[in-house]
């Protein structure tokens, strides 16, 4: 639904509620050692409803029982308030709970939040999200399918399998990676991921380092790091713990492939000595757990005064990947957004699913707001109301 352009200068649109819609039922492997299951809610979809009946969507990367808290924590701080002025709503609720634990469950529901304030805007206005964010670098953007680590047999095979469907960026990570202190595995794993991506795709490898008791260090990192160099491996991502920073600032300087990482981190202020000391290549902020969209920009250009690239983390739903999508519109040399292979959650839930060209790329929504559409059917299979997110 979208209004006058007279309406939106002339009062503003009040935020009358925020439902929150658990994903579960067909939850995708995360490749943790202590594995999720398919009923295990670890995404939510957010739905803030206004006044004007112009309802706008959000995603957040959390339990969904902690999302619905999160959110009824958060509620003096939101109700009533202009869904027109998302960022100034956004740090409201920022600043007022920073006390109450910076980083964690009121964070990711803040971003959210900020997600599908934007996306009301947007309709509110007629305009995308991405040009209200900035402006239009770019109407494509190339999606790097994102895949679990397998054995090498396996491996080949599912990566090949996405390669037939038009992906030409490929990131394996997780799985047995790392995990079993073999070096010939890890490097069997890689080998196999190119020979099934093909030598003309951008490959990327992703250690998962933030998995609980992490098991390899600094020396495992460096190792591995010249192993990936002789198959063209993009970046190096999550090779050590996600707070060692110093470590980070070592492996950069000596690592030969770009060393990423940053999914871990929330908020711009914990980003900032990540850059200062020169720890990364590439950051990697999650739109749905760092704060959302008015955060991730701060972020993204605050990484591009340092001169670090900027490709935003994904593991998350089709209303994250539609956010990474408007972002990627809105900030210079984007190239990239993260897309998991295979997830329901991003391929299942919408009227009209993502879609490659024959470039193996995706166009960018320039429809009003985020530019999808949920399908309240779709989603009967994953959350169990999902009225919710809808007038």
């Amino acid at each position: 639904m979208t209004v006058s352009r007279e309406t939106a200068l002339q009062a503003p649109v009040r935020i009358t509620a925020v439902k929150v819609a658990p994903l579960v039922g067909d939850t995708p492997k995360g490749g943790w050692s202590t594995e999720i299951k398919p009923e295990d809610s670890i995404h939510a979809l957010i739905a803030v409803h206004t006044d004007a009946g112009v309802i706008g969507h959000g995603s957040v990367f959390t339990n969904g029982g902690l999302a619905q808290a999160g959110v009824k924590v958060l509620e003096p701080l939101w109700r009533g308030e202009n869904a027109l002025e998302p960022e100034r709503v956004s740090e409201k609720m920022h600043q007022n709970t920073f006390w109450m634990g910076r980083g964690g469950t009121l964070t990711h529901v803040i971003g959210g939040i900020d997600i599908a304030l934007w996306d009301i805007l947007g309709k509110v206005t007629g305009l995308p999200v991405g040009r209200l964010l900035g402006g239009t670098y770019a109407t494509r953007v190339q999606p790097y399918c994102s895949l679990l680590m397998d054995e090498p047999g396996p491996m080949q095979d599912l990566v090949a399998g996405f390669r037939a469907q038009g992906f030409r960026a490929f990131k394996i990570g997780w799985g047995p990676f790392g995990r079993r202190d073999d070096t010939r595995l890890d490097e069997a794993i890689v080998r196999a991921a190119r020979a099934g991506a093909g030598d003309d795709t951008k490959l990327f490898v992703d250690a998962g380092a933030s998995d609980c008791y992490w098991p390899q260090g600094l020396k495992w990192a460096m190792r591995t790091a010249d192993m990936l160099k002789d198959y063209n491996v993009g970046w190096f991502e999550e090779a050590l713990r996600p707070d060692a920073i110093d470590d980070f600032c070592h492996l950069r300087r000596v690592s030969p492939v770009p060393i990423a990482g940053g999914e871990c981190l929330t908020r711009r202020q914990i980003f900032l000595p990540w850059l200062q000391r020169g720890a990364l290549d590439i950051v990697q902020p999650d739109v749905t757990k760092v704060g959302g969209m008015s955060e991730q920009r701060r972020i993204a250009w605050m990484a591009d005064d340092f001169g670090v690239k900027y490709v935003g983390h994904g593991w998350n739903t089709a209303v994250g990947l539609a956010a990474d999508l408007q972002l990627a519109a809105a900030l210079p040399n984007v190239d990239l957004v993260e897309y998991i292979g295979g997830s329901p959650y991003l391929d299942g839930i919408t009227e009209q699913p993502f879609r490659l060209d024959a470039e193996g790329r995706l166009e960018i929504p320039d429809q009003p707001g985020l530019g999808l559409r949920l399908d309240r059917d779709k989603l009967a299979r994953y959350t169990p109301d999902p009225s919710v997110l809808f007038a």
